[in-house]
């Protein structure tokens, strides 16, 4: 449970992982499996780096003896502690570092998908190892400037580590155009026969509706494509030295014309990635907040 040492375990797995991607498609299972666990101990290490006990789980006492440094009362030895996976160790960090995390929940996907699905089956998505390899190096890039690592941390293959990230750029903003340009024809092709009142009327009907809530909250906001109201979503914490709460967007969906923009594609689209200072206090915000059980059944 020493950060210093999950750092160089990562470390050693993401060169593990990038001999296996250099090696071509017969080594594309390694690398999208060491890419992920090099991805879970660097989580780990940084959430170390706050307190050992952030990385075991929470439910587990003697684990959490261990990470507070009483593992004298402990009932099993310091070997069979119990640790978190790499989707709650990336929950964890992302609810520290907010937007200093450029990774959320969704985009973590297939990279998660990926390990377990070689570490469990021998199966993994052939047509995303590129993906899941970027997706692993914008979530390690951060996490490498919280611990004072620096660059070292890629050794070798610095170089194509800066090449995949470029190409991806490039390739979120193709994508992104395409979705834009798709939103707008699909606007023209239901409104653009109407009348302009006819359109005003249907368009003010179609921005009530309801915000799609399946994250934690919704604000709104003028759809980039069309410019009719859409939504926001994304989560919410507390600056506690303002004392406000502000919103984190992850997402927006647009009901006019279809559009969904998410990832990092929201971070092209200027204004809309930006956190928003919620009105309401945080005691009145959180007043009637509860805990989605049925999500944290499962964890």
């Amino acid at each position: 449970m020493n950060s210093e040492q999950l750092a160089r375990s990562s470390r050693k797995w993401m060169t593990a992982a990038f001999t296996a991607f250099a090696e071509g498609p017969p080594a594309h299972d390694l690398a999208v499996h060491h890419a992920g666990i090099a991805a879970e101990h660097i989580l780990k290490a940084y959430l170390a780096s706050l307190h050992p006990v952030l990385i075991v789980e929470g439910k587990d006492f003697n684990s959490m003896l261990h990470a507070t440094g009483h593992g004298a009362h402990a009932s099993v030895p310091a070997e069979q502690v119990k640790t978190i996976g790499l989707a709650e160790a990336h929950l964890r960090v992302q609810k520290v570092l907010r937007k200093r995390m450029p990774v959320d929940q969704r985009a973590l996907g297939p990279l998660a998908n990926a390990r377990n699905g070689v570490a469990h089956s021998g199966i993994y998505d052939k047509s995303e190892v590129e993906a899941v390899f970027t997706t692993c190096l914008r979530l390690i890039d951060p996490l490498l400037a919280e611990l004072e690592i620096g660059r070292s941390y890629w050794g070798d293959y610095q170089s194509l580590h800066d090449r995949l990230l470029e190409e991806s750029v490039v390739a979120v903003r193709v994508r992104l155009e395409g979705k834009l340009a798709r939103a707008k024809g699909i606007f023209t092709e239901r409104y653009g026969h109407l009348p302009q009142k006819d359109r005003e009327l249907v368009l003010a009907t179609i921005s009530r509706v309801s915000p799609p809530g399946y994250i934690e909250h919704d604000e709104p906001a003028a759809c980039p494509a069309c410019g009719s109201p859409g939504w926001l979503s994304g989560d919410t914490h507390v600056d506690e030295e303002a004392w406000a709460v502000l919103f984190t967007p992850f997402v927006f969906t647009c009901p006019a014309c279809d559009l969904r923009v998410e990832h990092e594609e929201l971070e092209e689209l200027e204004g809309l990635d930006e956190e928003i200072k919620l009105d309401e206090s945080p005691e009145d915000f959180y007043a009637n907040w509860e805990p989605d059980e049925d999500l944290y059944r499962d964890r």
